[in-house]
C-alpha cells in the first residue's frame, strides 16, 4: 500500500492544491449547474464519513467544506474551485433516511440527471468509513455510477482508526470487490485527514487528472 506516485507527481499535486480552492455555489436543481470550467471530481460518501474533512485536508483550506449539522440533510451539489480547471463537487452523504420518500426520489433523480448528463465529470471518489467498510448505500452508489458510466475510485477514511493488520485485509477485501465493478477504478486511496496520512497522494491523483 505504498505510494505508487514519483517526486514530480506529489510537487504538481501540492502545486494545484496549494490553499487557494474557493467555493463556487450549492445546486439544488439540475437547472442550475454552472458552466463547465475544466473538468470536474464528485466526491461522494456515507453520512458522517468525513467527507467535508478530507476536502479541507485536500485543498488545504479548512472550513471550505462544513459537515451539515444533521447527517443526511443537505440536498444540494456544492462546488469548489480548484486552479484554474478543476472543479471538486461535493455530494450529499447518503445512508440516512432524515427526509420524506417523496424528497429523498427527487433528490436521486437530480443526483442521476447529474451523473449522467455532465460531460465534464472525470472520476468520482467514493469515501469508505475504514471502521465500517462497505456497507450496502455504497453499493447502491456502486451501481449508481455504473450505471451513469461514471468512472470512481475508492478512498479510505480514517485509516488510523484501525489495527494495521485490519486496515491490510480491508484494502483486500475492497480491492477483490471493486474488480467486479464496471466503472470501478482498480486503485485504492487510504487517507487519514487526521494524520495527513495519503493527502498527497490524492492531491497527486486529481493533477494527474487535471493534466489529462
Amino acid at each position: 500500500m505504498s505510494s505508487t506516485f514519483s517526486d514530480e507527481q506529489l510537487l504538481a499535486g501540492r502545486q494545484l492544491l496549494n490553499g487557494s480552492a474557493t467555493f463556487r455555489l450549492g445546486v439544488a436543481k439540475l437547472e442550475q449547474l454552472p458552466p463547465l470550467r475544466g473538468i470536474e471530481i464528485a466526491v461522494a460518501g456515507r453520512s458522517n464519513v468525513g467527507k467535508s474533512t478530507l476536502i479541507n485536508a485536500v485543498t488545504g483550506v479548512n472550513g471550505l467544506a462544513r459537515a451539515s449539522n444533521t447527517p443526511g440533510r443537505t440536498r444540494e451539489l456544492n462546488f469548489f474551485e480548484v486552479g484554474q480547471n478543476v472543479t471538486l463537487v461535493d455530494m450529499p452523504g447518503y445512508g440516512y433516511a432524515k427526509a420524506s420518500k417523496k424528497d429523498v426520489k427527487k433528490w436521486q433523480s437530480v443526483l442521476r440527471g447529474y451523473l449522467r448528463g455532465r460531460v465534464g465529470l472525470t472520476r468520482a471518489f467514493v469515501l469508505i468509513d475504514a471502521r465500517h467498510g462497505i456497507m450496502t448505500p455504497d453499493i447502491e452508489m456502486f451501481e449508481m455510477l455504473d450505471d451513469a458510466a461514471v468512472a470512481y475510485q475508492i478512498v479510505i477514511t480514517k485509516s488510523d482508526k484501525i489495527k494495521p493488520s485490519e486496515l491490510e485485509s480491508l484494502h483486500t477485501e475492497t480491492l477483490a470487490l471493486i474488480k467486479k465493478r464496471a466503472a470501478a477504478y482498480p486503485t485504492i486511496h487510504i487517507t487519514s485527514a487526521e494524520k495527513a496520512f495519503g493527502i498527497d497522494e490524492l492531491r497527486a491523483e486529481i493533477a494527474g487528472l487535471a493534466k489529462g
